[in-house]
């Protein structure tokens, strides 16, 4: 969705799933999974994601999916909502070994790591977000830190949004839709995350661009 505020222009992309939920923004970036356990579950790849994580290749049937939507917040931070399909977000301290459709999402922007996180929204401080266009990136991972993956692709999805500097007075208003996802394979529903149902597929947001169900 479009909005402004002043000359603030956003052009948030959304990938719009079903059964998404919202709870509070947490992380625990502390946290890292010391490389692809011995889980039957999917194939260990070769290949890495930018950070040298392992991909968990998956079937595309039932495969977990993964939505982000990205709006202007109060004091210049940014709204991060996340919709999740076929994926259930693991407890903070959970064993580090890759079940079927668990795991975390780790926050990117411009491929630069942000935050851990186990629950479906999240506040982008403004510091991660100067003037510019910028890629906001959501990836699925399972809790041995490999990516879940489908056709060789991670599964994640990709917001882009635009900031400039505001004028002084001016508020916030809605602007148009548009956009197109990058990524789709992967979802789920905050189970054990104390969050409520929300459905992002209203308000005419845009649909899942899905290559593989991933990109």
């Amino acid at each position: 969705m479009s909005w402004t505020r002043g000359l603030l222009a956003v052009l948030a992309v959304c990938v719009l799933l079903p059964a998404g939920s919202v709870g509070c923004g947490t992380s625990d970036a502390h946290e890292d999974g010391g490389g692809a356990s011995t889980s039957p579950v999917g194939k260990v790849l070769d290949g890495t994601d930018q950070e040298g994580r392992h991909l968990r290749e998956v079937g595309k049937k039932d495969a977990p999916e993964v939505g982000v939507e990205v709006q202007p917040d109060a004091g210049g931070t940014w709204d991060v909502r996340l919709s999740v399909h076929h994926f259930r977000f693991s407890a903070a301290g959970a064993e580090r070994r890759a079940v079927a459709g668990r795991g975390y999402v780790r926050l990117y922007v411009d491929d630069r790591p942000v935050t851990r996180l186990r629950t479906t929204a999240y506040r982008l401080p403004a510091r991660f977000v100067p003037r510019g266009t910028h890629h906001v990136t959501a990836r699925l991972y399972a809790d041995d830190g490999t990516a879940w993956a489908v056709k060789g692709e991670p599964v994640q999805s990709t917001a882009d949004i635009t900031a400039s500097e505001p004028s002084p007075g001016d508020t916030a208003r809605p602007g148009a839709a548009s956009g197109t996802p990058k990524a789709a394979a992967g979802a789920t529903d905050a189970t054990g995350m104390s969050a409520s149902g929300i459905d992002l597929r209203t308000g005419g947001r845009g649909s899942p661009d899905r290559v593989g169900k991933a990109s």
